[in-house]
């Protein structure tokens, strides 16, 4: 199912590069092969990253992770691992989504898009690589609400959503179906868990009513992190949206919404 290329990383021409510590694989799940970096000891986090892809800040983030005791999963979804993110790259990763990609469900409110069928089986077969509880996932704008959508397989216990841009166009979708709707809040219930969800306030990405949406459907298992647009790392020449990579502080609100995040984690997944 997932064959080791490269023990090292992805080779010597990535030397310096932010993946060249972790692990390369390419995981299969019918109708899809994707490769998938990972990192660390102890239970999984699956880090499904932004826009355009999976750039250093979302590795950044993934290598605090491996720091607080967890072994990360970095699957690549799109664009080229370990590039830099700019404005440019972005757009024409967008495009591509929109007009060759049928992996994701860019319009359409009401149902997941069909590549989070094979982010179940990673989390399936993370969990059963490495243990512990259960898994943690937290997808990043493009794919902030599948970590939602995942809810169905049973092996993921820690849902992150940040800044989840998903679906276009309506702004008060979430992109998951009533079922998978249905199948969340009872496992919420049933097992004591939440949803972690986090964005900057006035982010036309994620509007209001996609967080009031969150709210109406799952109510006190839903907590929210709404951090002012003040609150962003400066200078990024980019409107504050990325929480926990591009727009994300030294100190201050910010940092501390990454720091919840990394103890939500850590709580669920047993660490402390």
């Amino acid at each position: 199912m997932a064959a080791i290329l490269d023990s090292r990383g992805f080779g010597n021409e990535h030397a310096g590069m932010p993946l060249e510590d972790y692990q390369r694989s390419d995981f299969t799940a019918a109708p899809w092969t994707r490769p998938v970096c990972r990192r660390g000891h102890g239970p999984a986090v699956i880090v499904i990253h932004e826009m355009p892809g999976l750039h250093p800040l979302v590795v950044d983030f993934a290598d605090r992770l491996v720091a607080q005791g967890m072994t990360v999963f970095l699957p690549s979804l799109f664009g080229t691992p370990g590039r830099k993110a700019s404005v440019g790259y972005a757009v024409g990763e967008v495009l591509k989504a929109i007009c060759i990609r049928r992996e994701f469900s860019i319009w359409n409110g009401s149902k997941s898009s069909p590549i989070v069928d094979w982010l179940r089986a990673l989390a399936r077969h993370a969990h059963s690589d490495c243990g512990g509880p259960g898994v943690g996932a937290v997808g990043m704008c493009f794919t902030g609400g599948f970590a939602l959508a995942m809810m169905t397989e049973p092996a993921v216990v820690a849902p992150v959503l940040s800044q989840p841009s998903l679906p276009f166009r309506d702004d008060g979708g979430i992109g998951v179906s009533e079922a998978e709707i249905g199948c969340a809040r009872k496992r919420f219930e049933d097992e004591d868990l939440t949803l972690l969800g986090l964005r900057f306030r006035g982010d036309k990405f994620v509007p209001d009513a996609r967080f009031e949406r969150y709210r109406a459907e799952f109510g006190d298992r839903f907590e929210a992190i709404e951090l002012n647009p003040e609150d962003a790392r400066a200078g990024t020449g980019m409107a504050p949206h990325s929480v926990l990579t591009i727009h994300l502080t030294e100190s201050g609100p910010a940092k501390e919404a990454e720091a919840r995040t990394i103890g939500f984690f850590r709580q669920r997944l047993g660490l402390d």
